[in-house]
């Protein structure tokens, strides 16, 4: 298993590649190259025209998530968001219209070029209940107990340590407060190789969990009423490209495969009357 700095790395690189494109040709196709296959079907169609509209072209054109985590969850005026990886800041933009003036939206992002692009996009917008953070999703910098509702896009599944993201998410989330994201899952079992291929097409180098371990963890760290609902499914159809590139047969495994890797929104809430979930994260 690579370490977690080797993990944090190649993302770091990946976002950075894809913002230079953006803010350089205008295009985050730029950012394909052979080794990471970054630019896919996965990031397309997750936005309304309506949702488009709403903020700067370059911040649509930097979207590298697999979902639209801003359309499943109730956002309410004065309330405070906080996005996990939040990129060219497409999802802070629109969680900022949403929670109003007298809310306020958070971007937490570790690479320099994606917080240079969002804060650009930002000025462009005119938004200014916003704020921009650097720093790690295993490390949130804000306070606990600070937060109403928590984001993410196609995010967790690359950190090398989701159980200290989880921890972390729960710790700054206020009593009640409500965790929502868009992630890469499994669902049930698969040949190794296969599986690392498809993660590989799906995410670059994502390292998703098997549906029922996230379930898990989430509930190990604290939260309530977990649950997982499928948003888009993938299958080798979809992949054969990039998986007979990558030497796998993709008649015979189909069946091994087609169903068992999605887009899911994850939901949970952090019970009342919790301010922490124990010395573990708090310590």
């Amino acid at each position: 298993m690579e370490s977690t700095v080797n993990v944090q790395e190649q993302v770091k690189e990946k976002y950075a590649s894809a913002a230079r494109a953006v803010a350089e040709t205008g295009s985050v196709q730029a950012c394909c190259d052979p080794g990471l296959r970054c630019c896919d079907p996965i990031t397309t169609n997750l936005y309304g025209p309506e949702e488009k509209g709403l903020i700067p072209e370059q911040a649509v054109r930097a979207s590298l998530g697999c979902g639209n985590p801003t359309a499943l969850i109730d956002l309410r005026p004065g309330e405070t968001v906080l996005d996990l990886g939040s990129g060219g800041g497409m999802d802070v933009l629109l969680s900022a219209q949403r929670v109003g003036p007298t809310g306020r939206a958070y971007g937490l992002d570790m690479t320099d070029e994606m917080l240079a692009l969002a804060r650009e996009n930002q000025r462009q917008a005119g938004v200014t209940n916003v704020e921009f953070l650097r720093g790690e999703i295993e490390n949130i910098p804000l306070p606990e107990n600070s937060v109403d509702v928590i984001i993410s896009n196609c995010v967790i599944n690359l950190s090398a340590d989701k159980d200290r993201v989880l921890r972390e998410a729960f710790r700054v989330l206020k009593p009640g407060g409500r965790f929502a994201v868009s992630d890469v899952v499994v669902r049930g079992s698969m040949p190794e190789e296969v599986r690392k291929s498809m993660l590989l097409w799906v995410g670059c180098i994502a390292g998703a969990l098997d549906a029922g371990e996230y379930m898990a963890k989430l509930e190990a760290a604290g939260f309530e009423g977990v649950s997982i609902e499928p948003t888009r499914e993938y299958n080798v159809e979809d992949a054969r490209r990039f998986l007979t590139e990558a030497g796998v047969d993709v008649d015979a495994v189909a069946p091994q495969v087609n169903g068992k890797i999605f887009s899911g929104f994850i939901r949970a809430t952090k019970p009342e009357g919790r301010t922490c979930c124990g010395p573990a994260c708090c310590g």
